[in-house]
């Protein structure tokens, strides 16, 4: 692969990583009420997701998307109703003014990195927009059926990079916001802003279908 095609996808992945979509929407909602670094294995989840739909489309995505459409389905509302639960959650949050967000990735526990992690594959996994991108864009520029092992592989390590910077780049314009709240009005209408949008995310894979 040559160094110009490499450079045209890393930028490609980055544009579709902070376009809107509900795996944006919910790392918005995390990092305004747990700050950016909270948003990492959310982000590391959805970026191995779309390896993985990377690594189908070499293998003929459009073609597997058809045959097990049921799985992506079941995909998709299992993400869907994690976001629905973990709005409802923000929603009903209790304030705590002296809340400290996590300052590092070191600062998240084992538990927090898995939920994470799990949560951001599973909205990745079953979001209409990933899947769309990897069946009918991504082939428009790049021959994928011409690929080898090596490029494959070039072409996950840059798509990993790029995802994370554009999801963290989000993560950490969201999680700003929150150091200028402080009062307990303020820091709820934020908590219930962020469930609304959680809720809206997971809304919005129950009312897409699996191709769409």
């Amino acid at each position: 692969m040559s160094l110009e095609a490499a450079t045209t996808f890393f930028i490609a992945i980055f544009i579709f990583a902070i376009t809107p979509g509900p795996g944006t929407f919910a790392l918005l909602a995390r990092a305004l009420v747990s700050g950016a670094w909270s948003c990492l294995p959310m982000a590391v989840g959805m970026a191995v997701s779309d390896i993985v739909y990377l690594v189908l489309a070499t293998f003929g995505l459009a073609a597997i998307a058809e045959n097990y459409g049921g799985l992506f389905t079941v995909i998709r509302f299992v993400g869907a109703a994690y976001l629905l639960y973990l709005g409802y959650k923000m929603w009903t949050a209790k304030i705590d003014t002296d809340f400290k967000v996590n300052e590092s990735s070191s600062d998240l526990k084992p538990k927090d990195w898995l939920a994470g992690f799990v949560q951001g594959f599973l909205i990745s996994a079953s979001n209409p927009k990933v899947i769309l991108f990897y069946i009918a864009f991504l082939p428009t520029f790049i021959d994928l059926t011409a690929l080898n092992t090596s490029d494959i592989a070039l072409l996950s390590v840059l798509t990993l990079f790029a995802l994370l910077a554009g999801l963290m780049l989000v993560s950490i314009g969201a999680s700003s916001v929150r150091k200028y709240l402080k009062s307990e009005s303020a820091l709820k209408k934020l908590n219930r802003t962020a469930g609304s949008i959680m809720i809206a995310a997971g809304l919005f894979l129950v009312s897409r279908g699996s191709s769409a």
